[in-house]
């Protein structure tokens, strides 16, 4: 896919910050994954999703969205922190925040073994460092594999079981990121009051969803 292509597509979702500017290098990433995605799937059902210029918005654009959030600045640093995307499916958000930021540590859980491999063919194609991809279910992670600095969680089936797990994996004082509809919000501090939920930020090119990033109160069990 032309990368000019691509940065006109992404501009609405990194026009807010003046220096979230995608390098040669990150759009050729992305082009390169586009097409690998559409290539597989063709194949095996890994998104809905079938125009590239709409994988870019609705994909690359809501991931890239909440990577600048997570992570407005990249400086340099001793160890880059762990992220944990869980039920990555065909990698977002987590894919996109690796590119978005090169020195994170990211696990990658998705439970269904071909997307699972997707996501190793789309790690290796691009040449990624520092990427594990765990091919099983998040409450079965090795205790090795966190907690995590930051989680994130994209709008998925089984909501209610799964966000309470993903909290799990976060480590004390750190954040849980979810792309979810508007409507899902408040749920949320039901589902984890052991969070503190800042405001949610709407997502650019969309009416009802969001990006939610909660942090981990050190020994609160209560609503919040």
């Amino acid at each position: 896919m032309d990368i000019a292509r691509i940065a006109e597509l992404l501009a609405p979702f990194l026009a807010t910050e003046p220096s979230a500017v995608l390098s040669a290098n990150q759009l050729q990433s992305i082009s390169t994954y586009v097409d690998i995605l559409l290539r597989w799937n063709a194949r095996i059902n890994l998104t809905a999703v079938r125009q590239p210029d709409e994988i870019v918005t609705r994909h690359f654009g809501e991931s890239l969205f909440a990577a600048r959030h997570l992570f407005p600045c990249t400086p340099e640093r001793t160890v880059g922190p762990h992220v944990i995307d869980v039920g990555s499916g065909a990698g977002f958000p987590g894919l996109p925040i690796k590119i978005w930021d090169p020195e994170i540590r990211l696990t990658l859980i998705e439970s269904n073994q071909k997307k699972a491999i997707f996501l190793r063919e789309v790690v290796r194609a691009l040449t990624l460092t520092n990427v594990d991809v765990f091919a099983g279910r998040a409450q079965d992670l090795p205790a090795t594999g966190s907690p995590a600095d930051v989680v994130t969680l994209r709008a998925v089936e089984r909501f209610d079981s799964i966000v309470p797990i993903a909290a799990r994996l976060v480590a004390p004082a750190s954040r849980l990121a979810i792309l979810v509809g508007e409507a899902q919000t408040e749920h949320l501090r039901t589902l984890v009051p052991q969070m503190k939920w800042a405001k949610p930020i709407k997502l650019p090119l969309s009416s009802n969803r969001v990006l939610i990033i909660g942090t981990l109160i050190i020994g609160t069990k209560e609503p919040i």
